[in-house]
């Protein structure tokens, strides 16, 4: 299922692996599609293939946590660019603030301007 999981991702410049009622979720996307770009959005909740894709989200290091306590975080949101994982709602936040996302996006096609 990694397999399926790196080819959903590499299908367009910005992959977003998501829950359609996680507020995390809804929040990077707008957050992405307020930037200019279109990410293809993967809803695992309406997804057949959602249980084994999250497995799969997890295997690749969605759900750890770098430097926090406590059990382990969610698998989703877990957003790709130019194919690479960058990872969960507060790394794409932590990217947007320190001025390396938008370029990002440039660099992986999802913006032109």
């Amino acid at each position: 299922m990694e397999a399926v999981v790196a080819r959903l991702a590499s299908e367009s410049a910005v992959v977003v692996f998501s829950v359609s009622s996680c507020g995390m979720c809804h929040a990077v996307k707008r957050l992405l599609r307020g930037l200019g770009a279109s990410p293809a959005v993967h809803e695992l909740d309406e997804d057949p293939r959602g249980g084994e894709i999250e497995r799969a989200l997890a295997g690749i290091g969605a759900g750890r946590r770098s430097g926090h306590g406590g059990g382990p975080a969610p698998v989703v949101p877990a957003v790709f660019i130019g194919g690479a994982y960058v990872g969960p709602m507060e790394a794409v936040m932590s990217l947007h603030l320190a001025g390396q996302l938008v370029p990002m996006l440039r660099s992986a096609g999802a913006i032109w301007l």
